[in-house]
């Protein structure tokens, strides 16, 4: 099943590590930690405080333990395909989340979001547009979908990527009944 993730960080240095994450699977259900910092985990930013609202007395009362969260993870989120928005960033704050719990860094591996928007297109249109006019739509719902301002949490951001995903789905099927197909 496709799962949408997101993470919430101390900063975009390289230090940086993860404050909240978020899951949602393709079926709706959703799961989300603020995440109590390692001790090791020094690096702050005032400006990403600023963005997501999140501060670091907040963590240190209310988060969850890196290994709880990151057990919790592995067990939940293995064998489902994980995708980001921004799997660079996302991935390593996963990395860091699974290091300084003690599970290998790779126990889970994330892929892009819009890469399973195209795949969901190329399957339901089945060569009833081309690549081209696929990732056209493909971008076209993820502008149109832009919030005006950017929650910056992670649940409401992995929502987003669900929404978007669900719009895709929703978009391709109409195409391929008004081309006289039958969605998949």
């Amino acid at each position: 099943m496709l799962v949408f993730l997101d993470f919430e960080a101390s900063s975009l240095g390289k230090q940086s590590y993860p404050v909240e994450v978020a899951w949602v699977f393709e079926d709706g259900r959703s799961r989300s930690f603020l995440i109590k910092p390692a001790p090791d985990w020094t690096d702050w930013s005032s400006e990403a405080e600023a963005i997501h609202g999140i501060s670091r007395e907040l963590l240190e009362k209310e988060g969850v333990a890196v290994s709880t969260i990151a057990d919790e993870m592995v067990k939940t989120l293995s064998g489902h395909r994980l995708c980001a928005s921004a799997p660079a960033w996302d991935g390593k704050w996963l990395s860091a989340l699974l290091r300084a719990a003690g599970r290998p860094r790779h126990s889970l591996r994330l892929g892009k979001s819009d890469e399973a928007f195209f795949a969901l297109a190329q399957i339901a249109l089945r060569g009833a547009m081309s690549e081209e006019e696929m990732l056209l739509l493909v971008n076209e719902v993820i502008e149109q979908t832009e919030p005006a301002i950017p929650a910056h949490r992670a649940l409401p951001d992995a929502l987003l990527e669900l929404a978007r995903w669900k719009r895709v789905r929703n978009e391709t099927q109409a195409r391929a009944s008004y081309r006289g197909q039958q969605p998949q």
